[in-house]
Formats: structure tokens, sequence, C-alpha cells
């Protein structure tokens, strides 16, 4: 005991009294200490990183029900009245991706809400970077969407700033690319425009981020491009998303379902 006593006290004014050792003795316990915070910090980082994640879902869903796309104006005339001026339209709700596929012909993905949670088939999906499908099918607390990478997805779209609209499709082929049936080939469109919903058919608000345009060609004997984009999403590496819940989609659909259908024959007149 005495020994080891004698050998602190000898230490200690070694480092005390001689700079170079006291400051190489001081730099290792630097670069020690900080080893230590790194992977402490590493951890913490990793068991937090679902709670993160969930803290900003909802202020996302919080900040979007602030936006004008989630809303709708009950009153034309322009003058700065009350807040009544406004409905609240579009609703959303948290979820993570739980299973997906994308390299099938048509695929489809899990999340981890379902019927319990006021999921509905038909609603639309989506992320922070972009649409990424409809809900197909639900269980209590499932639901499986189908993703915008399938054969018959049919999502309306237009490119900004042109206002060229048509629907979304897949070729099957690359996750990272999609096309536009339906564009006028008198149409003026540049590359990398935007191409966001269209919110014609109630799924999606308008202006949602699709994708940009990388390319059009002439189809050969129709007066139509073909118009082939990226998608902002990266479908393979997708995590969190927001279900849409449209307040006033049955309204709209029991308007149109009021159109009357041409009678048989009449396109041959």
């Amino acid at each position: 005991m005495l020994f080891v006593l004698l050998q602190i006290l000898a230490l200690s004014t070694y480092f005390t009294y001689l700079k170079f050792p006291r400051s190489q003795y001081l730099t290792s316990a630097s670069q020690v200490s900080a080893s230590l915070l790194e992977v402490r910090n590493s951890f913490t980082k990793h068991w937090n990183l679902g709670k993160s994640n969930e803290d900003l879902q909802k202020e996302n869903i919080r900040l979007r029900k602030d936006i004008p796309s989630s809303f709708m104006r009950i009153d034309n005339k322009w003058v700065k009245v009350k807040d009544s001026l406004y409905e609240q339209q579009y609703e959303y709700t948290a979820a993570q991706v739980i299973n997906s596929t994308v390299q099938k012909r048509n695929n489809y993905f899990t999340i981890n809400i379902g019927r319990k949670q006021g999921i509905k088939i038909g609603q639309g999906v989506f992320s922070d970077k972009g649409i990424v499908g409809i809900i197909h099918n639900t269980s209590e607390h499932y639901a499986v969407v189908k993703s915008v990478l399938t054969a018959d997805i049919n999502i309306d779209v237009i490119i900004e700033p042109s206002g060229a609209f048509g629907l979304l499709k897949w070729n099957g082929k690359d996750p990272r690319r999609g096309s536009i049936n339906g564009i006028s080939n008198d149409m003026k469109i540049k590359k990398w425009s935007k191409v966001v919903t269209r919110g014609g058919s109630g799924n999606f608000p308008r202006g949602l981020m699709v994708g940009k345009i990388e390319k059009l060609e002439p189809i050969e004997g129709k007066p139509l491009w073909e118009v082939t984009f990226i998608y902002s999403e990266n479908y393979r590496s997708l995590q969190n998303v927001y279900v849409i819940k449209n307040l006033l989609r049955k309204e709209q659909q029991d308007l149109e379902n009021l159109i009357p259908e041409e009678e048989e024959g009449a396109n041959n007149q």
C-alpha cells in the first residue's frame, strides 16, 4: 500500500511539473472521453430515432393542416374576412411501411395502421418527397397500399407550369421512372418541369409532388408525347408515409354519379 501511494504521488508530480507528459496525458484523456461520448451518442440516436420520426410526422401533419391545399374556399368573394371563408377538406394520418416490394410488375406495401385508425380503401398515400400509392385493402390494424409501381394505378397528374395533364403510368421496369399518358404534342413542355397531382379524383389534394420530367419523345402515328419522368420518392427506401382522408370526397362522388351516361348508340350518330 505504501508503494502504491508513493507511485501515485510520483506520477502526480511528474505530470504536474513537466509540460510535455502533461499535455500528452490530457490529450489522451480527451480522446478517450470523446470516443466514449461518440459511442453513447450513437446508441442514444439509435434508440431515440423511432420517437424522433414519430414526433416529426406529427409536426408535419400539424403543418399540413394549415396549408391552403388542405382547405377549400366556400366564398368566392375576394374579401379579407374571418377564417370561415375556408373549410378543411383533408386530414392526414401518419404510418410506417413494414413490408414492401419494388421488383414485381405490380407492387404493394403494407403499413401499420388499418380500419381502427379510420383507414379506408381508395385513400391516397404520400411521403415527404411525393405520392406513393392508394389504399388497396384494410384489416383492423393494417392496410395494403397499391404502389404507383403498378400497371393500373391511373393517378391524374399535371405538369407545371404548362398545365398539361394526363394519367400516371408505370412500365414495370424501372422503379425510379414513370410515364404520363394523354399529353398532346402541341404542348410546350420543358425538361425538368415539375409533375404534381391534379386532385381531380379526390384521392390526393392538388399539388403534391410526383416527380420531374426527364424526356419527351413523339409517339409515331399519334398526336401525343411519350413523357418520361423521374419519381421524387425512392421507393426502395420508403419508410414513413401519410394517409389522406378527403372529408368531402363522398359529396364529390355522389354529385358526379348523377352525370347521365350516354345512351347506347349515341356515338354512332
